[in-house]
């Protein structure tokens, strides 16, 4: 296996999913993994493309088989990851990404030790909490929720390989595609994908 794994967790707030749509448009050595979940879909969301929705029922018959590669409750509904399906992209050199909440990021790191774990930051508290009430899409209730669900969050902070605060988009961007990069050019990933070349190189007729 070559491909390398990632794995990204933060608050609800922090423009983690804008982050990462950004990085895949503009890297397309890297594919997202499509978590399973249980949660309805928001407006706009496509099944199979945003998340593989399913019911509850489905889902704990899924866990049942391990099928998961993680799972988790949020907020009282049940999110995984495909276990085969990350197998057979890395082996093909696809670069994984995962974004799970710290929860899944914790089971992941102890079942893959070598996944590259990042952890997006908003700003401020009050930036936070304005992109909550800026999507339209949840009650004051579920903002509230939210809100106190974030210093839970980010006492796992210091668990992750690298933190980015999310303050300005693109400069984000920028730090998260070096960190991809970085991880790509590493020796033994560098190695297994260029073992040919260096054959040739210590063994030239």
């Amino acid at each position: 296996m070559s491909g390398s794994l990632f794995v990204v967790s933060a608050p609800s707030g922090a423009g983690k999913t804008s982050l990462v749509r950004a990085l895949l448009a503009t890297n397309p050595q890297i594919s997202l993994s499509v978590s399973y979940t249980t949660r309805k879909p928001r407006e706009g969301e496509v099944d199979g493309i945003s998340y593989h929705f399913v019911s509850r029922e489905t889902f704990l018959e899924m866990s049942g088989r391990s099928e998961f590669l993680e799972s988790a409750e949020v907020y009282g509904n049940f999110y995984g990851t495909s276990q085969s399906w990350i197998s057979q992209e890395n082996a093909k050199d696809r670069d994984i990404l995962l974004e799970i909440d710290w929860q899944g990021a914790s089971q992941v790191r102890r079942l893959f030790p070598s996944c590259i774990s990042i952890f997006i930051l908003p700003p401020t508290l009050e930036d936070l909490e304005k992109r909550l009430k800026g999507r339209g899409t949840d009650s004051a209730e579920v903002i509230a929720r939210r809100m106190a669900a974030v210093k839970e969050d980010v006492a796992h902070v210091s668990e992750f390989d690298y933190v980015i605060i999310n303050d300005d988009l693109n400069e984000a961007l920028r730090e998260f595609n070096a960190i991809v990069l970085a991880a790509r050019l590493r020796g033994p990933s560098q190695l297994a994908r260029h073992q040919t070349l260096i054959n040739q190189l210590q063994n030239p007729e």
